[in-house]
């Protein structure tokens, strides 16, 4: 990120001024155009009938994190493999050794301790969601990147695929009659004349707690990703400032700033990525056992 200073500076014309407000918004937000060292790639646009199938910017680059999920599990997988048909008990050496300890982690310490017995069947979900999450954080770290996270439209609709799998996993674990009660709430001993009331209280706050699930994972991974870009780019900006009026040691102290805040950036990519994976099998694991 820091290293596309040059459109900065190109932004800094005499006769426009610098605005930062306009530099952070333009960053953030979705384009046809993408930025390079090379100068500006305008995407294609693709529409088919009513639909608009165009590659933006942040298509882009979640084309490019789900290539980068592909060539990584699956070549960690293949080095796995060779290594059990020669006998070695250690597993894969180098960096495949480093991924299979990630998804091991991610099988035993994530998936599995919180959906519980029968979780199997959804540990490649987990494990898949937050390779591609972290990739999508750590590309808009890169210079001339874009974080397809930093999009609510992207987040929305990660927590909207989270959201039909924890409902199909309760649906198949607790058969329609169970899952029904996960929205028409009862509880046991009820008197008959309190059913109807209690079905008009309680039936709103189950519905609204099922939708409030994928709400919060959606605008927790949009507003963590957000907020570091656009430190980072404030930083970036004041340094920019400064250098054009001429006291450049005065953009010391936000360079070193930007470059903590790059840091810092790259633990909160993980921890996003993280807390997707598990918030994900927390709601998996309390909808298998409603009971």
């Amino acid at each position: 990120m820091m290293g596309g200073l040059l459109p900065l500076l190109r932004a800094a014309a005499p006769e426009g001024g610098f605005d930062i407000s306009e530099m952070i918004l333009h960053h953030l937000a979705d384009s046809s155009e993408w930025e390079t060292p090379f100068g500006v790639v305008h995407l294609p646009a693709i529409h088919i009938g009513p639909v608009d199938l165009s590659i933006t910017k942040h298509v882009l680059f979640m084309m490019i994190a789900a290539v980068l999920v592909m060539l990584v599990l699956i070549t960690a997988a293949r080095a796995a493999a060779r290594e059990r048909a020669r006998g070695a008990e250690r597993g894969p050496r180098g960096a495949a050794n480093v991924v299979e300890a990630v998804v091991l982690y991610l099988r035993d310490e994530v998936a599995l301790r919180n959906i519980g017995h029968g979780g199997e069947r959804y540990v490649p979900y987990i494990i898949s969601v937050f390779f591609f999450i972290l990739f999508c954080n750590l590309l808009g770290l890169l210079p001339w990147g874009a974080s397809p996270t930093g999009n609510i439209s992207v987040t929305a609709t990660l927590a909207l695929i989270t959201f039909l799998v924890v409902e199909f996993a309760g649906m198949r674990s607790l058969g329609p009659a169970g899952y029904a009660r996960t929205i028409f709430y009862l509880p046991e001993g009820l008197p008959t004349f309190m059913k109807p009331i209690m079905l008009a209280i309680m039936t709103p706050v189950e519905a609204l707690g099922k939708l409030a699930k994928p709400f919060a994972l959606a605008i927790r991974l949009y507003a963590n990703m957000t907020a570091g870009h656009a430190v980072v780019l404030a930083l970036t900006g004041l340094i920019v400032m400064s250098g054009l009026g001429g006291a450049l040691y005065v953009g010391l102290a936000p360079l070193v700033m930007a470059v903590a805040i790059m840091i810092l950036e790259i633990f909160v990519a993980l921890l996003q990525a993280y807390i997707f994976a598990m918030l994900s099998s927390v709601f998996i694991g309390l909808i298998r056992h409603a009971h």
